[in-house]
């Protein structure tokens, strides 16, 4: 993610989804913190969909 609309279309997305808790973006680290009950793969799988290449790192 190098930009605003890049953070925004992943917010977008999994706000879609429901389920989720918090979302928080680091565009300096390029990183998303998402707070939810769903599984990394179920995320990881709604990160996609908005075009966005993306891997699990763990739990923080």
């Amino acid at each position: 993610m190098t930009c605003g609309g890049c953070s925004g279309a992943v917010t977008r997305v999994l706000n879609k989804k429901g389920g989720i808790d918090n979302i928080e973006i680091d565009m300096e680290k390029q990183r998303v913190y998402v707070t939810s009950a769903l599984s990394s793969d179920e995320l990881l799988e709604t990160i996609k969909k908005a075009g966005k290449t993306c891997s699990y790192v763990g739990t923080g």
